[in-house]
């Protein structure tokens, strides 16, 4: 993973996500259905071990693995990934708020503009980020921050036995 200073703002921090990190709470938001609903992560059983092997895969690349953290208590409440191509000025964010008592608090949307910003600042030309459609809270994310819809998968994955769109979003740097 390239080196990431660490940002701050007024509800979250974001600083590089660790071996210390993965800790139960951490595996347990993984793990937990109705967090993982709209993400591909609910196919999976996640360990320790396989969190590990998922945080050294950013080892030696331009993307970034963030922790954010509540700023009021330091309390870790979610992560970040950014998929950047340097050659194209690309990235691509995803975010997992995965802390329940912090849903609907507006924490997901502070770390998503705090990366954003950063990352349209040091060399960005373009963000990206998709959902589910019926992911309201982060299409709501998408929008608030200035993207725009791109692209729409029609009926591309099943969820709760249902076909549902995959919604692609962008942001060009000014």
């Amino acid at each position: 993973m390239s080196s990431f200073p660490g940002l701050s703002g007024e509800k979250v921090t974001l600083r590089a996500f660790t071996q210390a990190d993965i800790t139960p709470a951490y595996l347990a938001w993984l793990n937990d259905p109705e967090v993982t609903r709209f993400s591909s992560q609910r196919f999976r059983q996640h360990t320790a071990e396989n969190c590990e092997h998922y945080l050294a895969s950013f080892t030696d690349t331009p993307n970034l693995f963030l922790s954010i953290h509540d700023a009021a208590d330091d309390t870790p409440i979610g992560t970040m990934t950014a998929y950047r191509n340097p050659h194209h000025g690309l990235a691509d964010i995803g975010i997992m708020v995965g802390e329940r008592t912090r849903w609907g608090g507006g924490y997901g949307q502070a770390a998503w503009d705090l990366l954003s910003k950063w990352l349209l600042a040091n060399g960005t030309r373009k963000l990206t980020g998709g959902t589910l459609a019926g992911n309201r809270g982060m299409v709501r994310i998408f929008e608030r921050s200035g993207m725009h819809l791109e692209a729409t998968r029609k009926d591309h994955e099943i969820v709760d036995g249902a076909p549902m769109d995959i919604v692609l979003y962008a942001r060009f740097a000014a």
